[in-house]
């Protein structure tokens, strides 16, 4: 069984590859999920956008798409390279993902949802799930979740990861609807209450063990996104707080020195350091050494040819100065 107590949230270009390698070494456990990845992307683009590594385990794929054809194909392929779920983008309200019809719009047509829903589920044997909001534009009210929740369960998707914050379609950046939609968390809460028999997963705003923890006291996961990422660090402390886990913290350093080989094997293929390294900026938050990693590999990480050395500097830089 997938134990989703945690997990980190789908994050266009922010949880690649590099990221996940990364957050992997911070926490065994954490769920973590993949950038939203489009159904044409994978049928008719030129890049494999489904590669992983092997540690990156436990890994889930979101999709982005409304055909209920070209999700069950993509959710096959997805079985068969190894991923352990399927998530349904019904969340995103970027004008290029209404645009391709599918994200939060999809509130809108529960039915199609279902359909989606369906013909993965007929696809494989891995699960299918849905993250979503609350609800969008002026359809929002409790009753409109109820709906939305109610007819795709009934398609056999049982796992609802909820963002608790309404989007408005138009009128606000993607960046705008993290934010400034009120967060609604007892909605979420009273969903579980009217369906105990479905796995709801909560999303939004939270940034500390504390809040996971009550959280959890009401529903069955937690989701964690731009924290996760901004003070990556935060995920050391996952297993033991929410896992039971009896094994040593990492520290930074170590964490940073665990990603030396996953950098020179990366590096040998033609991949840039920025490319992995941006992903680790925010390591050492709130320590003395903090500002000096960041602005050295800001700084010299992008530029051409740069190798482990520029990593080791950044991680001298620190050496002496970390809390």
């Amino acid at each position: 069984m997938l134990d989703r107590t945690f997990s980190v949230a789908p994050m266009l270009d922010w949880t690649d590859r590099h990221y996940r390698v990364f957050a992997r070494l911070l926490s065994r456990h954490a769920l973590l999920y993949t950038e939203m990845v489009t159904t044409g992307a994978i049928i008719h683009g030129k890049g494999d956008y489904l590669a992983f590594s092997e540690q990156e385990y436990p890994l889930a794929l979101q999709l982005g798409g409304s055909n209920p054809a070209d999700l069950a194909h993509c959710a096959k392929l997805a079985e068969s390279r190894g991923y352990d779920e399927v998530n349904l983008n019904v969340g995103c309200p970027s004008d290029r993902v209404q645009n391709g019809r599918f994200g939060a719009c999809l509130m809108a047509e529960p039915q199609l949802v279902a359909d989606c829903v369906k013909a993965m589920q007929d696809a494989v044997a891995i699960p299918v799930t849905v993250k979503s909001r609350i609800g969008i534009d002026d359809f929002d009210s409790y009753d409109f979740l109820v709906d939305f929740v109610d007819k795709v369960s009934r398609a056999g998707c049982n796992t609802f990861i909820v963002h608790a914050r309404k989007a408005w379609l138009n009128g606000l950046s993607p960046k705008e609807n993290r934010e400034i939609p009120p967060l609604d968390y007892p909605r979420v809460y009273q969903l579980k209450k009217d369906f105990p028999a479905l796995h709801i997963g909560i999303n939004g705003g939270i940034k500390t063990l504390d809040e996971m923890k009550g959280h959890l006291a009401q529903i069955d996961s937690v989701m964690v996104g731009r924290e996760a990422y901004q003070n990556p660090y935060l995920l050391a402390e996952v297993d033991s707080a929410l896992y039971g886990s009896t094994e040593e913290i990492p520290s930074r350093r170590a964490v940073a020195e665990a990603m030396f080989p996953y950098i020179e094997a990366e590096l040998s293929k033609g991949a840039r350091l920025n490319h992995i390294s941006r992903h680790m900026l925010g390591l050492f938050n709130g320590q003395t050494g903090g500002r000096r990693w960041r602005r050295y590999l800001s700084e010299n990480a992008h530029k051409n040819g740069a190798g482990l050395e520029v990593f080791e500097a950044a991680l001298a830089l620190t050496e002496y100065h970390v809390d």
